[in-house]
């Protein structure tokens, strides 16, 4: 939807966009509450601080709706399209299909979550090497960076949002 429609819509029809972002009410909410906004620029700005202070719950909550890192997410709902394309440079030969089922494996092991990055533009390679690299964190800090790669998709499929000319969740 155009930033027209995004300020002007009523917040039942926006909400649905904004949930395909990121399934976290409080910064729903909180990007709703800013409206309107002067420019496209504005919107992220704000959403960008509200992602700033996502609560552990809000991660959980948003996590539910992501897929593994390397599987297909399915269905035709825009978050679905949105983590097919994000994980399209992620590569599906067999050795890394197993490379990737094996560390989500771990890394679920570790933090009782699955493993999430924003991985738009990344290799299969960069997506391994970030996996491995994360499993050495402590768990408040590796809190901290899911919360941030949250932020990062959420701003990225907003970004996609506000670039359509119609409402599509």
């Amino acid at each position: 939807m155009d930033l027209e429609a995004f300020n002007i819509s009523p917040a039942d029809d926006v909400r649905p966009a904004l949930q395909a972002c990121c399934d976290a009410p409080g910064w729903i909410d909180a990007v709703l509450a800013g409206r309107p906004y002067a420019d496209r620029a504005d919107v992220l700005r704000a959403a960008d601080a509200a992602a700033r202070r996502f609560t552990a719950a809000d991660v959980d909550r948003a996590l539910a709706a992501h897929p593994r890192i390397g599987e297909r997410a399915e269905g035709e709902h825009a978050e679905a399209a949105w983590s097919r394309s994000e994980q399209a440079e992620v590569g599906t030969d067999q050795a890394t299909a197993r490379a990737l089922a094996e560390g989500n494996r771990a890394y679920e092991e570790r933090f009782g979550r699955v493993f999430l990055i924003c991985a738009s533009g990344l290799s299969a390679d960069q997506v391994l090497a970030s996996l491995r690299d994360r499993l050495g964190n402590e768990p408040d800090e590796e809190a901290a960076v899911v919360a941030d790669e949250l932020r990062r998709i959420a701003l990225l499929r907003l970004e996609r949002v506000l670039a359509t000319e119609e409402v599509s969740v």
